[in-house]
C-alpha cells in the first residue's frame, strides 16, 4: 500500500517556508502520497495553530498521527544528520575549487594542465579563497585567531589585518605582481603561522579549532592548519628565487 501523509506549510506572499519544502521533498522520495496544505494567509496559521495548540509549522500527520515539524520527520525516517562535530569538509572543498580553478586557468593561457603554473596558480587561488572566508566576518575570525596566533596574542590587530594580507598577497603572486612586497609578507605572515600551530597543537596539546576558514568553521586546528601556512612559505620562496 501507499504510504500517504498530510502537509500543512506555509506558502505566504512574504514568505515560502524552506523547512516545509524539505518536507515535501522527503515525503516524496520515501514515496509518501503527499497532500499538500499550504496556507496562503497569515491569517490562516495562525487559525491551524490555535485550533491545534501548536507554535510552529510546518506540521506533518502521518495516518492520522501528528509527527510534528521537519526535525521530527527526520527522526522518524532516520535521516537525523549529527552535527556540530569537527570537521575537514570546508578545507576540502575550498581546496577542491582552488586546484579546479588553477587547472582552468592553466589550460586557458597555455592550453594544457602540464604547466609549471599550475601549482603557484593552486596556491595563490588557496590563499585568495581562505582570505575571502576570513573577510566575511573578520571580528570572528580574529576572536578565534587569537585563540592561538602568537603575533596576534602580542599584537591584536594583526588578528585584523591577517585576512587582508592573505588576499592581496595570493592576487598579486597569482598575477605575479609587485613580488617584493607580496614574497616577504607572505613568508613572515607564514612562518609565524606555522609556528603558531605546531606550537597550540604539538606542544601544547591544545585542542582548538582553526580560524583557516573564519570565524564559525569546525574545523580542527592540525596537521591541515600547518600544510596552509607551509604551502604559503613554499610559494614566497619560489617567487623570491624567481625574481632575483
Amino acid at each position: 500500500m501507499t504510504k500517504s501523509a498530510i502537509l500543512y506549510r506555509n506558502v505566504l506572499p512574504d514568505h515560502i517556508c524552506p523547512s516545509g519544502l524539505k518536507a515535501l521533498d522527503l515525503l516524496k522520495r520515501r514515496g509518501y502520497k503527499v497532500e499538500d496544505r499550504p496556507f496562503a494567509t497569515r491569517e490562516q496559521v495562525d487559525e491551524f495553530k490555535r485550533q491545534n495548540n501548536i507554535r510552529t509549522t510546518p506540521q506533518i500527520f502521518i495516518d492520522g498521527d501528528r509527527i510534528g515539524g521537519f526535525t521530527e520527520l527526520q527522526t522518524l525516517l532516520g535521516e537525523t544528520k549529527t552535527t556540530g562535530g569537527k570537521t575537514y569538509r570546508p578545507v576540502i572543498a575550498l581546496f577542491s575549487i582552488a586546484a579546479l580553478l588553477a587547472i582552468a586557468i592553466t589550460w586557458l593561457v597555455d592550453g594544457s594542465i602540464f604547466s609549471g603554473r599550475i601549482l603557484p596558480a593552486f596556491i595563490s587561488l588557496a590563499m585568495v579563497l581562505l582570505g575571502l572566508q576570513k573577510l566575511q566576518d573578520v571580528n570572528k575570525f580574529a576572536d578565534m585567531f587569537l585563540s592561538y596566533d602568537l603575533l596576534a596574542q602580542r599584537w591584536v590587530r594583526y588578528g585584523y589585518i591577517y585576512p587582508f594580507i592573505e588576499t592581496g598577497a595570493g592576487l598579486l603572486m597569482l598575477v605575479g605582481a609587485l613580488t617584493w612586497i607580496a614574497a616577504p609578507i607572505t613568508l613572515v605572515a607564514s612562518t609565524i603561522g606555522a609556528w603558531s600551530v605546531f606550537k597550540a597543537v604539538y606542544i601544547d596539546k591544545r585542542d582548538l579549532n582553526c580560524a583557516c576558514v573564519g570565524g564559525d568553521s569546525n574545523v580542527p586546528l592540525g596537521f591541515v592548519s600547518l600544510v596552509e601556512n607551509l604551502m604559503m612559505m613554499g610559494m614566497s620562496f619560489w617567487m623570491l628565487m624567481s625574481s632575483v
